[in-house]
Parts: C-alpha cells; structure tokens; sequence
C-alpha cells in the first residue's frame, strides 16, 4: 500500500463551511477510483487544507495525481498542492480490531 499526503496552504484563512462544502463537491470524483482504497479529506481550521490518500499501489496514485490533476486543484484552491509519498509497511487498525471484537462474546 501507498499513502499520499496533500498540503494545500490557502491564500487566506477560511471559514470551515466553505472548506466542507468544498470537500462535499469534490468527493463524488473519488468515489470508485481504481486503487482508492479510502481518502481523508483535511482542514487544520485556518488556513491549510489536504488530502491523506490510501492507494493500493503507487500506479493508481499516479494515475490521479497527474500535471492535469495539480493544475485543476491550484486553480480551485488558489495554490499549488505539495504531495508525499509513503510506502505503508505497517498497520494498526484499532477501529477494525474493535469491530471484531464486538463479535466474540
């Protein structure tokens, strides 16, 4: 697995619901994506929004995170997206692990 970090510093702080709502119109986009296994959408509550992306492999990362795509989300944010790459050796998965347990009483 692959994870990709996107960091976007926006021009000028913003409101929570502009950025939600921002968010909301974008998500339909990344619904079904090949090799998306699931995307955090960030807001640090002033002015930083991003991305934390889990991809199966780094192809399919790539396949999203093209010069179009680069160019489409400085346009609609007002900066350019600053992008990491990580292998994901290792997993903790608590929310998974409780789930589980909930079925062996």
């Amino acid at each position: 697995m692959i994870t990709a970090l996107v960091q976007i510093k926006l021009p000028a702080p913003a409101r929570r619901e502009e950025v939600v709502a921002a968010f909301e119109a974008s998500a339909p986009n990344y619904r079904g994506t090949p090799g998306l296994l699931r995307k955090y959408y960030l807001f640090d509550g002033v002015d930083r929004v991003g991305g934390f992306y889990l991809w199966r492999d780094r192809e399919s990362a790539a396949a999203v995170h093209t010069p179009a795509w680069l160019k489409q989300v400085g346009e609609r944010y007002g900066s350019i997206a600053d992008i990491s790459y990580f292998e994901v050796p290792v997993v903790v998965d608590n929310g998974a692990e409780q789930d589980q347990d909930k079925g062996t009483d």
